[in-house]
């Protein structure tokens, strides 16, 4: 399951975006995987369930992005290297390409546990022998 966000919380107050936002940047940056050339969403761990299944559902294309970036990383990382900065993920291009379809399932787990767990009751039937 996705854990809690306080992004909704802190985007709708400018006076917080604004102290927040240059953290979170020196963040993404310091955190080192667009210096490897992968996206955020690439370094979910895919022992989740949820996130397999999600894996299932992207598109062909995007699926085969995912896994050239990260053999691409595996191998900087084996090699101890980074890429050259021109190849590096710009801030921009970071952006969530499963995190949308995470929360999808999720609901659909949600929906699907209440559906299951619901519990049908016989109404009695009325004195008046109807």
């Amino acid at each position: 399951m996705s854990a809690p966000s306080l992004a909704p919380y802190i985007l709708k107050r400018p006076w917080l975006t604004k102290w927040v936002k240059p953290l979170a940047q020196w963040y993404g940056n310091a955190a080192g995987y667009r210096q490897l050339g992968l996206r955020a969403d690439d370094i979910l761990p895919e022992e989740n369930i949820t996130v397999q299944h999600a894996l299932k559902r992207l598109p062909p294309k995007e699926a085969y992005d995912r896994v050239f970036r990260i053999r691409r990383a595996f191998q900087c990382s084996v090699s101890h290297q980074l890429l050259p900065k021109s190849e590096w993920t710009k801030p921009e291009d970071d952006v969530p390409y499963l995190t949308e379809i995470i929360t999808d399932i999720e609901k659909e787990m949600a929906e699907r546990e209440d559906l299951e767990s619901i519990v049908i009751t016989k109404r009695a039937a009325n004195a008046s022998g109807h």
